[in-house]
C-alpha cells in the first residue's frame, strides 16, 4: 500500500486536503515551457519506477528530518538517471513525525513550481519510506559557503540565488502558505543552474475553515535550528501573530548569510537574539552604504570582478579564475553596492507591514543583473565547486540485492552533508 493511501489523519495535524487546491487560482500553467513540462529537463522524474530494487544507492549526501532520514545519491538502473533519495525508517518515527511526513508528501502533490523542491515520487517498502527528488548536484548554498566561500559569495551569485527563492515564495504566498524555513541550507542548486527552495516541513497554511487568515500564531517545529532566520513578530508569539511578511525578513537574513559567509545572531543566546532583533540591530553588519539610498535610476550594478561576480565580460572573469586555479578572495572590507544595502533595509524592517512582498522585491534594482545573464554565466561564479557526479568506482550492483544495500563511496557525510533534504 502506498504511503499516500493512509487516511488516518489526526484532526490536530496541519495536513491540508488535496482538494484545497481548488480554493486558489491555478497559476501553475504560467511556469510551463513550450512542451508542457516544467522548466529543467534534468529535473523531470516522470517515468521512474516505484520499486526499491530499481535504485542503486551510491553515496550519502546528508541527513534530514531530525536525523531520522538519510539522503543519498542514487542511480535508477533501468534509465541510468541520477536522483536524490531520502529513506526514512517509519518504525522509528513518532505519531507526530508520521503526520509531518504525510503533510510534506501531500504538499508536494499540491505545489507545482520550478523553484520549489518537491517530492516527485513517494512510495513505501516494508518499514522504509522512499522519497525521490531531482538531484541538486551543487548541493545547498550552506554547503557552498562552508566549503568554498567562507567569506561570502559575490553579489551576482547572491542575487541569482535570492531571485529563485523569491519566485518560490511569491508562489507559496499566493497559494496561502508561509514557508518559515528560509535559510541557506534550504537553497539548493542543480548542475544546470536551477535554484530550488526546499524545507517543506516548515510550511504552514493560512487557510482556516475555508477562509484565508492574515496572521497565524503557530510556532515552527525544530525552532532552535531556525531561530537566527525567524522574524521578530514570529518570535514574539503575541496577539498580533505573523503572516507572509515573516518570510521576507528571513530573506534579508539569508542575504546577509550568503554575502558574508556568517549567520547573523548565531552566537547569541535566544533571549539576547530576540532583543537585538526587536531593536533592529544585526550581529553581522555589512560595510556602510557607499552613497545615499534613494533614487536608483542612475545607479549601475557594481562591476567589480569580486563583488558583483559578473561584469561586462563573464568569460574574462571565468578565464582569470581558471588560469590562477585559486578561489577568488573577497577584499576586506567589502564594498557592497547601494542596491544590496537597500534590499536589506527593506527586508529587515521591524514592522512587517513596511516590508515589501516577494512579488515587489523581484522588481528591485538589485535583481536587474539576473535578467541580463544566463544560468550558465552565473554557474561560472560557483567555481571552484563542481557538481556531484556518479562515483566512477561504484560498480553496478545486481538487481537481486536487497533494496537497502548501499554502495557508498562516501559513507559518512562531511560537516552535516552536502545538502539538507528535509
Amino acid at each position: 500500500m502506498s504511503f499516500l493511501d493512509c487516511s488516518c489523519i489526526s484532526t490536530h495535524s496541519q495536513v491540508q486536503p488535496i482538494s484545497c487546491e481548488d480554493q486558489y487560482e491555478d497559476i501553475s500553467g504560467s511556469y510551463l515551457s513550450s512542451d508542457g513540462s516544467f522548466f529543467g529537463a534534468d529535473d523531470d522524474l516522470s517515468g521512474l519506477s516505484a520499486e526499491p530494487a530499481d535504485y542503486q544507492l551510491l553515496s550519502v549526501l546528508g541527513q534530514g528530518f531530525n536525523n531520522l532520514s538519510q539522503v543519498s545519491m542514487a542511480r535508477h538502473r533501468p534509465s541510468g538517471r541520477l536522483v536524490a533519495v531520502k529513506n526514512t525508517n517509519l518504525d522509528e518515527c513518532t505519531e507526530e513525525e508520521l503526520l509531518q511526513l504525510m503533510n510534506e508528501a501531500l504538499l508536494s502533490r499540491l505545489f507545482r513550481h520550478p523553484n520549489l523542491l518537491t517530492s516527485r515520487l513517494v512510495f513505501s517498502s516494508c518499514c522504509q519510506l522512499w522519497v525521490l527528488a531531482p538531484l541538486m548536484s551543487y548541493g545547498s548554498a550552506d554547503s557552498l559557503l562552508r566549503t568554498f566561500f567562507p567569506d561570502g559569495m559575490s553579489e551576482s551569485l547572491v542575487a541569482y540565488l535570492l531571485y529563485g527563492v523569491l519566485n518560490a515564495l511569491k508562489y507559496l504566498h499566493h497559494m496561502g502558505y508561509i514557508h518559515r524555513g528560509v535559510k541557506a541550507s534550504h537553497v539548493l542548486l542543480s548542475a544546470g543552474g536551477h535554484v530550488c527552495l526546499s524545507g517543506l516541513q516548515c510550511v504552514y497554511s493560512l487557510m482556516r475553515d475555508g477562509k484565508r487568515m492574515e496572521v497565524v500564531f503557530d510556532m515552527p517545529q525544530h525552532t532552535p535550528s531556525l531561530l537566527p532566520w525567524l522574524s521578530p513578530e514570529l518570535l514574539r508569539q503575541d496577539l498580533h501573530g505573523y503572516g507572509v511578511k515573516s518570510d521576507i525578513y528571513s530573506v534579508g537574513v539569508l542575504a546577509l548569510e550568503l554575502v558574508s559567509g556568517r549567520v547573523p545572531f548565531q552566537d547569541l543566546p535566544p533571549t539576547l537574539m530576540l532583543l537585538q532583533k526587536l531593536r533592529g540591530s544585526l550581529s553581522c553588519m555589512l560595510d556602510g552604504a557607499p552613497y545615499a539610498l534613494g533614487d536608483f535610476s542612475t545607479l549601475k550594478v557594481s562591476r567589480s570582478g569580486v563583488d558583483s561576480g559578473i561584469g561586462e565580460s563573464v568569460a574574462a572573469g571565468s578565464l582569470t579564475r581558471t588560469a590562477t586555479a585559486e578561489r577568488p578572495q573577497s577584499p576586506t572590507p567589502k564594498n557592497h553596492s547601494a542596491t544590496l544595502h537597500n534590499l536589506l533595509q527593506l527586508c529587515l524592517q521591524q514592522q512587517p507591514e513596511r516590508r515589501p512582498s516577494a512579488s515587489t522585491l523581484l522588481s528591485h534594482p538589485f535583481f536587474k543583473q539576473v535578467k541580463k545573464h544566463t544560468p550558465e554565466s552565473f554557474l561560472s561564479l560557483v567555481y571552484p565547486a563542481i557538481p556531484l557526479s556518479c562515483p566512477v568506482d561504484a560498480p553496478p550492483s545486481p538487481p537481486s540485492l536487497q533494496a537497502d544495500t548501499h554502495t557508498n563511496t562516501n559513507p559518512e557525510p562531511v560537516d552535516g552533508g552536502v545538502w539538507d533534504f528535509s
